[in-house]
């Protein structure tokens, strides 16, 4: 029989008064202290906030058992080397883990009247060493919390324990917490992620790092809590007698007093004439404040009846290809309404598919008032805009003090408004998306694994690409666009830079990067080819991989993309310089006399032959590569719709010939090849393959790797799991963790591979 089922301490409601409940928990003490206590849960330590009646009163149950006190900074030696004979308990007054947030330390009097200067730094120097926690401190709206939403994330997380050894590529280990009794009992308070009370039928409930709040099964990682607000009435007859007795000798005075007198008549003496709360139909004075509170609560209680009916407010900017899955997700919850800012209104209105949505016809680059209301009318702001447009709505959050959400880089623009976020107290959540996004989540959650088992990376090479399915990439360019056509051209003259083998490696702009193209050969059952991506240096820091000699991102597509795109840039079709044919106001121009005008030719309607050798002896003499200009349409006699320059143009034109069509469907593939050296020195290869397919009459698979992340990212940011002021990437667990969960609940998952060397 195991130490708990022999020691079974039941609820307090069980046992016929105090005494009988302390003589369990004294059996319970006798067998810990022959050594009975599981050694799964290491030593046990008890932390009590507060020093006033309830912890006082909770200690004295607490020293039934064999203990030892400590001291709140003592707590980390106890949890590596105390013994499992005893228990020990911490009593933690509020100069232990309250911080003034400027310039530090700890002012009993600015805090009793300035709470909101300071902060608790409890769930990073007390709590991640505690096995139980007893909260019994008064907690006031405007006072620091002990413990947040993403305190818990962190908190209820395995840990990697350096005190107890552990072989490489070993499971983490469980966090240490077992249970937080709240006996404060404010739900949203000082433990916030308590949103309710637990009752006497249903005294413990588990919670999960994910949220999840289970009072029926305790089987799990998360940590059992009690929050029973009437407390003392599991123990009623004991709690009335020892009420009485404290009273009776007031008794004689409170019988004689006449209630129609004003209070300040009688005497009472000074324990009973405190506790007078209400005399001749008006609140005492050292009750007035309850007023107050009724005040507050009713204009609490007005707010969150019109809240609720108002619900959440989300704005929605942009309605292009990613945003359905996005407004549906988020519209499943009936307290979030969604409105959609577009300036196509068929567009828009399509995404509207139940009451808590609707659209607006809306141009964000006019800087118009109604944008400046949209925003600041609501709780959050995701912006599926072009990135050049991010910072420019950012500025509009800041200024209104919106939350906001993008799937899109970090690019300087946006981190130069960092501090202003901080100071507007929002939260700006960067790169949720695929790419930037998804291959974030997945090469943090592997990273963090590996290091805490004591292992190093030596190696990171990613690629990640959006494609048509197989079935589908049946064009010269084995390509088309479920994304912006005009980023997919200019990525192919970007510069590029990434580490290989110790050596860092720069490629210029201008077309280069497309004499880097490798062959790809995992998942061979596809014809993959990879160039380098922008600059992948800066992931050794931004991952903190700065053991790795090989650091390199790169974008997929299938065989014979880059040979097209070659031919593209040798023909001038990739300028981005304005061009005289291509003048909204100028004359008609075909697509054969416009090549003949990029290749320097007067004459126009040169034979289609005499073009196609010229154009030969241009793009460097490849049959492959003029045959394949040919079959894209560029030599035919198709009126050219003019936009500017030769980019804009194609881009235009690849847009509509190459576009992804109702019953097609696309593929995402993404590759992380991480290498790994063990503290045993032991290499390894970890492989991470995340393969997602469109569905044929739903959403693409670039909508919902892209979408998906997005509006979980949003979810957290409304629900406060995400509460990091400024500028914020998915790089951290408490974030990148509940996203992974969550797209899986969405099927969206990868498989995970290892291979020794």
């Amino acid at each position: 029989m195991s130490f708990w089922d022999s020691q079974h301490v039941g609820p307090a409601h069980n046992y016929r008064n105090s005494g009988m409940a302390r003589q369990t928990v004294r059996d319970a003490g006798y067998e810990i202290a022959l050594g009975m206590m599981p050694r799964s849960i290491g030593p046990l330590t008890f932390v009590f906030t507060g020093s006033g009646n309830v912890s006082q009163g909770a200690q004295e149950v607490f020293q039934e058992l064999p203990y030892e006190y400590v001291s709140p900074t003592d707590l980390p030696q106890v949890a590596e080397h105390g013994s499992m004979n005893k228990v020990y308990g911490a009593v933690v007054s509020r100069d232990d883990h309250f911080r003034r947030k400027e310039g530090g330390g700890f002012d009993a009097e600015e805090y009793e009247a300035f709470p909101e200067r300071y902060y608790s730094n409890f769930a990073k120097t007390i709590a991640p060493y505690a096995s139980v926690i007893i909260n019994g401190i008064y907690w006031a709206v405007n006072s620091p919390k002990l413990m947040t939403i993403p305190d818990a994330k962190h908190l209820l997380r395995p840990s990697y324990t350096p005190w107890l050894p552990s072989s490489a590529g070993s499971p983490s280990l469980p966090h240490r917490l077992l249970a937080i009794c709240d006996i404060s009992a404010d739900p949203g308070g000082s433990i916030e992620f308590m949103t309710e009370c637990t009752t006497i039928d249903t005294p413990f409930c588990l919670y999960d790092a994910d949220q999840h709040k289970n009072s029926e099964s305790f089987s799990g990682p998360g940590v059992l809590v009690c929050s029973i607000d009437n407390m003392p009435t599991q123990l009623p007859l004991e709690a009335t007698d020892y009420f009485g007795y404290l009273l009776y000798p007031y008794m004689e005075s409170i019988l004689s007093s006449d209630a129609s007198k004003p209070l300040e008549n009688h005497s009472f003496g000074e324990t009973v004439q405190g506790a007078i709360i209400a005399s001749n139909g008006k609140l005492t004075p050292s009750f007035e404040y309850i007023q107050e509170l009724r005040n507050d609560s009713t204009s609490q209680m007005k707010a969150r009846s019109m809240a609720q009916k108002a619900s959440k407010k989300v704005l929605v900017l942009g309605a292009g290809y990613v945003a359905e899955p996005l407004v549906d997700y988020l519209t499943k919850d009936e307290t979030i309404h969604v409105i959609i800012g577009s300036s196509l209104q068929n567009q828009g209105e399509a995404l509207v598919k139940s009451d808590n949505a609707e659209h607006v016809v809306l141009d964000v680059t006019t800087g118009s008032g109604s944008l400046d209301k949209l925003i600041e009318d609501s709780d959050l702001v995701i912006s599926l805009l072009p990135y050049s447009l991010h910072p420019s709505i950012a500025e509009r959050c800041i200024k209104h003090k919106v939350n906001m959400v993008t799937a899109s880089y970090l690019i300087p623009e946006m981190k130069n408004l960092h501090e202003a976020a901080i100071d507007a107290g929002i939260t700006v959540v960067n790169e949720v998306g695929l790419d930037p996004g998804i291959d974030h989540l997945l090469a943090m959650e592997c990273f963090d694994e590996i290091k805490l088992n004591g292992g190093k990376i030596t190696s990171f090479v990613s690629f990640c690409g959006g494609l048509p399915a197989p079935e589908y990439s049946d064009n010269p360019l084995r390509y088309k666009f479920s994304w912006n056509p005009r980023g997919v051209l200019l990525n192919t003259l970007s510069v590029a830079k990434y580490l290989e083998d110790g050596k860092v490696v720069e490629i210029p702009s201008g077309g280069a990067l497309m004499d880097h193209v490798r062959s790809i050969d995992f998942l061979p059952g596809f014809n993959l080819e990879g160039y380098p991506n922008r600059d992948s240096t800066v992931y050794t820091d931004l991952y903190n991989i700065q053991s790795a000699h090989t650091v390199l991102r790169g974008t997929l597509r299938y065989k014979g993309f880059a040979d097209v795109m070659k031919a593209l840039h040798k023909l001038g079709l990739l300028s981005d310089a304005p061009h005289p044919c291509l003048h909204s106001k100028g004359p008609e121009i075909t697509w054969k006399q416009f090549l003949c005008t990029l290749l320097g030719q007067q004459d126009q309607e040169m034979l289609t032959p005499n073009l196609k050798n010229l154009i030969y002896d241009v793009i460097g003499k490849s049959e492959a590569q003029v045959a394949a200009i040919e079959r894209l349409g560029i030599l035919a006699e198709e009126p050219v719709v003019k936009c500017s320059t030769p980019l804009d143009t194609l881009t235009h034109f690849l847009a509509n010939k190459l576009a992804i069509q109702k019953g097609e469907r696309d593929v995402i593939i993404l590759r992380h090849n991480i290498g790994i050296q063990w503290p045993d020195n032991k290499n390894e290869m970890r492989t991470i393959d995340f393969v997602v397919y469109g569905d044929k009459d739903g959403y693409s698979a670039m909508a919902k790797t892209v979408g998906y992340p997005a509006a979980i990212a949003a979810k957290m940011v409304l629900e406060n799991e995400i509460q990091t002021r400024g500028m914020v990437v998915p790089m951290v667990p408490e974030i990148y963790k509940p996203m992974l969960m969550r797209l899986k609940q969405e099927g969206i998952s990868s498989l995970e591979h290892t291979l020794k060397l």
